[in-house]
């Protein structure tokens, strides 16, 4: 197997979604970019692109926003891991966004926890970056907004139906007969959604990109897994490889794992081509298929590797 091309996803190449969620014309939202790596993902709208539509057992996104842009309340049913690529990045949680709030920087991740509200902005004074891994190859059956998300973006032209597909009436769009727009949650139901404590969610659930790398002095860090920093069965396993441990040992899995840079670039070879990746590349390996992977060029350097497992997707691990 010598061209894996169509396996390799390089940040230059990345084609946004402007109109992906409900939120897209919501002012402080209205600026943002979604990105399907690998899968279906979440999006509500036929406009979003996947560049590798093969099933891994999760999938992988991005999210792109200029200074001051916002992500709006939601949850999932799954996993939603993020981790910076670029860029400041404050994620907070809670019915109104108020119960807690954690502002990430370059590397670090959060594995933020299944059924209760979330958001995110960016903080820094640039365009940003964060990476996305979503739990399931249905990423769990779409998104659920709070309340005031659905009712914002309808004063602002978008409606979403019970199909999951998002129309936009500033563009003469309606509903199809016989589609009824997606229910709201009750307010009771929206209330019964948790809200845990900063201190929860912080020390369960994030993990700082050096503390990670320290931790990968001699082996990789299991950041997410039954065994992981994070103690998690999302249906697939996060490890943070460096330089100190990585390996030119080829290696294979039994299905396919997914290696994204986030420092320094690195040299991956297998059985008839060899490549390397820079930051905010994505590569899919396939099963069964020898390589290895090793940083290219001196200076800081680490990735994450992601490969999925017999668990299934579904609601935090907490045992």
């Amino acid at each position: 197997m010598n061209d894996l091309s169509d396996r390799i996803v390089r940040y230059g190449a990345l084609q946004p979604c402007r109109t992906a969620f409900i939120d897209a014309h919501t002012p402080g939202s209205d600026l943002k970019e979604n990105f399907t790596i690998i899968g279906g993902g979440v999006s509500e709208s036929a406009d979003q692109h996947v560049h590798i539509n093969i099933p891994h057992g999760f999938n992988i996104g991005a999210a792109g926003q200029p200074p001051k842009c916002r992500n709006s309340l939601h949850s999932h049913r799954t996993a939603e891991v993020f981790f910076v690529l670029s860029g400041r990045w404050r994620f907070f949680w809670g019915r109104w966004g108020t119960a807690g709030e954690v502002v990430l920087e370059k590397g670090d991740i959060f594995n933020i926890p299944t059924g209760i509200f979330r958001g995110f902005e960016n903080i820094g004074e640039d365009y940003g970056m964060i990476m996305a891994i979503l739990g399931g190859d249905d990423a769990g059956g779409g998104v659920i907004w709070a309340p005031q998300v659905i009712e914002d973006a309808t004063d602002h032209g978008l409606v979403l139906a019970e199909t999951g597909k998002l129309y936009d009436t500033k563009k003469g769009e309606h509903l199809p007969d016989g589609v009824a727009p997606m229910e709201k949650l009750s307010e009771d139901e929206a209330n019964a959604f948790p809200e845990p404590t900063t201190m929860q969610v912080i020390g369960g659930y994030v993990r700082r990109y050096w503390d990670m790398v320290a931790l990968a002095d001699k082996n990789p860090c299991k950041v997410i897994g039954e065994t992981g920093i994070i103690r998690d069965k999302p249906g697939f396993e996060v490890d943070l490889v460096t330089r100190a441990s990585s390996t030119e040992e080829m290696h294979r899995h039994d299905r396919p794992s997914v290696l994204m840079p986030v420092t320094g670039h690195w040299k991956v070879v297998w059985e008839g081509g060899e490549t390397v990746l820079a930051p905010g590349d994505t590569m899919s390996v396939p099963e069964n298929l020898d390589h290895a992977a090793w940083p290219s060029m001196t200076g800081d350097a680490a990735l994450y590797h992601i490969v999925g497992t017999d668990d299934p997707a579904g609601a935090t691990w907490t045992g």
